[in-house]
């Protein structure tokens, strides 16, 4: 088991982490049980996602990919949302 990614949020985490489960990679979050303790314990380096050695730098590649996409044509914001309820 590796630790490949050291993670902002348990939001952010979720998401990788079914990000990969997509691809066939069961990854885990380390820490987790720690954030009820934040505030007690430093929160840099808290967090992490960890996979089995065989599927590390696939996942890392993975995780790269996704870090560096951009938003698909049409996904950019209005410039006005006049008469818009935006959620």
């Amino acid at each position: 088991m590796q630790r490949i990614y050291e993670l902002e949020s348990l939001m952010e985490g979720e998401l990788l982490q079914g990000m990969l489960a997509s691809e066939g990679i069961t990854a885990h979050l380390v820490g987790r049980d720690l954030l009820g303790a934040v505030g007690e314990l430093p929160m840099q380096g808290l967090l992490g996602l960890a996979v089995d050695d065989a599927q590390a730098q696939y996942a890392r590649e993975l995780i790269a990919a996704y870090n560096a996409a951009l938003p698909l044509p049409g996904d950019e914001s209005p410039d006005n949302y006049s008469g818009t309820l935006v959620c």
